[in-house]
């Protein structure tokens, strides 16, 4: 089957070996979800399904676990082919495992209110598109942590190595907003070869990555400017190799992650707090 890329990097993007033993991670991770559930006293969790091969993955290795999952499509001026990838994956998984659930949020008509309530001049605010199109996503992290808390299930993040800890391809409080993150150790190629295993939809595993936030097509390369197989070869020689070290097209690729990397630092170190002297407090 074609994949959005290649699975083994040509060269220059060499790396070590993508082996992996596949059931074993799968199963491994089943099994960390169940022992975090009974620690929390939750009954289950709640996924965002996007029609994406992230959220798919998530949430087919949840519903393995036994325990109740409620999966959550939640459009926002969405893409039709996005649309109907999410929902034939919630109809699969419904019809395989009895403990999963889904439903659909048609959240739309709440984005479009909040994006007229708040309109600016796009002159005066060059931002604007990007702080829309992360309101999306913090819309939809409210959504899960309301279906979370009424249903006591655990928001189960979506985001894996290269987005979550190399340039930080993520909403902070969006789809960043999350109880646990089980595949944040795993790659988008190392995703991919799960996905296979689990024998996700093919129009969900053939589809181009893409964050769906914006009201035209942006594939997360177009957006970060590299393709994943190229930011992981350039996450596994980050700190110990410079841009200047390469020509061509890795060194450019190493100073987009280099880039992405160092401004993405406030997503994930903790919220700086103003320390107050002690004298001060007397």
């Amino acid at each position: 089957m074609p994949l959005p890329f290649k699975i083994g990097y040509d060269s220059p993007f060499q790396i070590r070996s993508l082996t992996m033993q596949t059931q074993a991670v799968i199963r491994h991770i089943a099994d960390w979800l169940k022992n975090y559930v009974a620690t929390a006293h939750a009954k289950g969790f709640v996924v965002g399904v996007s029609g994406g091969i992230d959220s798919a993955v998530v949430s087919a290795i949840a519903a393995r676990t036994g325990l109740k999952v409620l999966l959550l499509e939640m459009p926002i001026r969405q893409k039709a082919d996005q649309v109907s990838r999410a929902q034939e994956h919630i109809r699969r998984l419904e019809q395989a495992f009895p403990n999963v659930s889904g439903m659909s949020v048609d959240l739309t008509p709440t984005f479009d209110t909040f994006a007229a309530d708040v309109e600016v001049d796009e002159t005066e605010f060059p931002a604007k598109q990007l702080a829309l199109a992360n309101a999306r996503s913090r819309l939809r992290m409210l959504t899960l942590y309301y279906y979370g808390q009424i249903n006591g299930l655990l928001v189960t993040g979506t985001g894996n190595k290269i987005e979550d800890f190399g340039v930080g391809f993520f909403t902070k409080y969006g789809d960043g907003g999350v109880d646990i993150s089980p595949i944040a150790d795993l790659t988008k190629t190392q995703i991919y070869q799960i996905a296979a295993e689990l024998d996700i939809a093919e129009s969900i595993q053939k589809a181009a990555p893409t964050d769906g936030l914006w009201d035209t097509e942006r594939t997360d390369e177009e957006q970060m400017g590299a393709s994943y197989p190229e930011l992981e070869w350039a996450m596994s020689v980050y700190g110990t190799r410079r841009p200047e070290d390469f020509e061509g097209r890795q060194r450019e690729v190493l100073e987009i992650y280099t880039r992405l990397h160092k401004a993405m630092q406030h997503k994930v170190n903790p919220i700086p707090v103003c320390k107050i002297p002690e004298e001060m407090l007397k």
